[in-house]
């Protein structure tokens, strides 16, 4: 059974998601030249990206009133779209603080879905639509199959300029990833 909030969890009732070596050859790529549309009404090329700029990839976001996937709790890193959002809108002001220059959420929920979670969560960046899974096959990134659709494993990606420099994954609790790549930045 799925627990009630969508932005409050006990995470010692969720299984933690382990390491199954899907992302081990990310270290090191270029981002791909792919135009995705975001929320804020533009369009990002992740190919472009120049700087420092965090990435962080999620499963799919619920919306108040409607009920997630059956089972979604006990699926290993399916939960916790909504606290890791909220985690990177909280850190925000310390990821820019440490050099970030630009911050995305990534899904393959299309941005019109997309753009009730930014709307409602006031996140200060961006989230961005794979829908079409370009990104996600570009970079081979590791997927779940739940209800009929292909969703993104959660990870995180710190990048220099579009080369990925650091990963995070698996990721759990997803509230703590942004803490986490902030203290990799501060160490670095």
């Amino acid at each position: 059974m799925n627990q009630p909030k969508l932005d409050a969890v006990d995470w010692t009732k969720i299984p933690p998601p382990e390491d199954d070596g899907a992302a081990g050859h990310l270290v090191g790529m270029a981002m791909p030249r792919v135009r995705l549309s975001a929320t804020d009404g533009g369009v990002v090329d992740v190919g472009d990206l120049v700087g420092l700029s965090v990435i962080f990839f999620y499963p799919m976001t619920g919306r108040p009133g409607v009920p997630l996937p059956e089972g979604w709790d006990e699926i290993p890193g399916a939960r916790g779209c909504t606290p890791q959002s909220c985690a990177f809108r909280d850190e925000y002001s310390g990821l820019l603080q440490h050099g970030v220059g630009a911050v995305f959420g990534i899904s393959t929920q299309n941005t019109d879905y997309q753009k009730e979670a930014w709307t409602r969560l006031h996140l200060p960046y961006p989230l961005l639509s794979d829908e079409k899974l370009q990104l996600t096959k570009a970079l081979n990134l590791p997927t779940m199959q739940v209800a009929d659709m292909t969703l993104i494993k959660r990870i995180t990606l710190v990048l220099k300029d579009n080369v990925i420099q650091k990963i995070f994954y698996p990721v759990f609790p997803p509230d703590k990833n942004a803490a986490d790549v902030i203290q990799f930045l501060a160490s670095s």
